[in-house]
């Protein structure tokens, strides 16, 4: 990125205040910014960075009064948050390896598909019979299975595994060490004490624009599909069981695990280490925050919390009282004294 601040005030329809003529070349946060970049300002807290940031260029809102003078250009906004989300979104595309071509070490079988536009990093393996669409990257140690489908300008991070007969939608970002398609965790007990395998036999579907963070796992069903629905974001480290649905635009915070066929509905937005035994099922737009046990389904618009769980409110009104105790057990021993004496 390489923009005067009066080009960038055009691009976000914004309004100059300062020198139009200041060049930007990188972004920052505000209270490390040096001469050159641009940053913003959207919470409230980090205010006094304003007047102390050696940024050049700064985004704010329109209806920001200023308290003291600036040593920076202004760009007034009307979301100087979303304004700097699509700055982002330029300075990615630029910094984006859009290469084609199949590394000489990568090990691709006779009988898969690759479009044109593909790139197979070094070291790949493509499976049997597997599909690879126009666009998509996969970068360095990746495993692709056997009739496997990779769809359109679909991202894979190195050593992304994907095992046999996944698929996944288009314009999905798989971070490193994703593992998609294992087995599900499946064992019945036998008489002897020990536990007899359950083949896992169904697959994963994953449709588009999904987004999974690194080490994070799917299981494939034991029968049928394991389903992630369109425009799924899951962090780093959660683990999806086998037979599990999650709607669309369902977002889940790291360290949290979804059991076997449970199903979670859409726009649900899920904390870190939240747990989810089998067999639930999820409404929509339901909120849950974090390291909340939810061992009963939930219904639609819910926002709950604690182990087990319950209601948002009345978690907090029961909290209340649970910090109390201590002082409520002193109280009743004092009175049970002065009632033996």
């Amino acid at each position: 990125m390489n923009l005067t601040a009066i080009q960038l005030a055009e691009k976000l329809d914004g309004t100059l205040q300062g020198d139009g003529e200041v060049q930007i070349y990188l972004l920052a946060k505000i209270e490390d910014a040096k001469p050159g970049s641009l940053t913003f300002l959207s919470n409230p807290k980090y205010t006094p960075f304003l007047y102390t940031t050696k940024a050049s260029v700064v985004l704010i809102s329109k209806d920001l009064e200023l308290e003291d003078s600036v040593a920076c250009t202004l760009i007034r906004v009307d979301d100087p948050y979303a304004a700097f989300t699509r700055l982002l979104y330029d300075f990615a595309a630029k910094k984006q390896k859009n290469r084609e071509g199949v590394d000489p070490t990568a090990l691709i079988h006779p009988t898969a598909q690759l479009a044109k536009g593909v790139y197979v990093g070094p070291f790949v393996s493509v499976g049997a019979y597997s599909v690879i669409e126009e666009g998509v990257q996969i970068e360095s140690h990746g495993c692709i299975g056997a009739r496997v489908t990779l769809a359109k300008n679909t991202f894979l991070y190195p050593r992304v595994t994907i095992m046999d007969d996944s698929e996944v939608g288009e314009h999905c970002i798989l971070h490193s060490g994703v593992v998609i398609g294992s087995d599900g965790f499946g064992f019945a007990p036998k008489e002897s004490g020990d536990y007899l395998k359950i083949p896992q036999i169904g697959k994963v579907v994953i449709k588009n624009r999904v987004e999974i963070g690194a080490n994070t796992t799917i299981d494939r069903a034991t029968l049928g599909e394991t389903l992630i629905q369109e425009g799924v974001k899951l962090d780093n480290l959660v683990q999806i069981a086998h037979n599990v649905e999650i709607g669309a635009h369902t977002v889940i915070s790291a360290q949290s695990g979804v059991a076997g066929s449970s199903k979670v509905g859409s726009h649900c937005v899920i904390g870190g280490q939240v747990g989810i035994i089998g067999h639930l099922t999820i409404g929509n737009n339901v909120q849950i925050q974090g390291q909340t046990g939810i061992i009963n389904s939930i219904p639609n618009g819910s926002k709950i919390q604690g182990t087990p769980s319950m209601d948002y409110t009345s978690f907090y009104k029961s909290y209340a009282l649970f910090k109390r105790l201590p002082e409520l057990d002193s109280r009743m021993r004092d009175l049970e004294k002065n009632k033996e004496s």
